[in-house]
């Protein structure tokens, strides 16, 4: 798909230059560290994970994706805390497929392998 965005109205629109091959690194290494899930109410947490999600950046959203995976050995989730693993997922899963020149499955698989070994 092609989006055609004045020049002068792209910061306006929301747009941003794709992360740099560093930025994704310092993601990836994000994704193998400890979850750092604090203890407050899970409304307050949620609109913290929507916030790092919104951001565009690909370390706060891997930061979420870190903090709401869950491994077969633990409980399973809630609706909405699935809702929101799911989308930082996806949405870190894009720009990793942008910056590395691959489709969306295998930068979704990448990331889940990451997790695999960070658990």
């Amino acid at each position: 798909m092609t989006l055609k965005v004045p020049v002068g109205k792209a910061k306006k629109s929301g747009l941003r230059k794709l992360s740099s091959k560093d930025r994704i690194k310092t993601a990836l290494e994000t994704l193998t560290g400890r979850s750092r899930v604090r203890r407050t109410m899970w409304s307050r947490r949620a609109q913290e994970y929507e916030a790092k999600i919104n951001s565009g950046d690909p370390v706060s959203i891997a930061e979420v994706v870190r903090d709401l995976h869950r491994a077969t050995d633990q409980p399973e989730q809630s609706y909405s805390e699935r809702q929101i693993y799911q989308a930082a997922l996806e949405r870190l899963a894009r720009e990793l497929a942008a910056v590395e020149k691959i489709d969306e499955v295998k930068a979704t698989q990448k990331l889940e392998q990451v997790l695999k070994k960070a658990a």
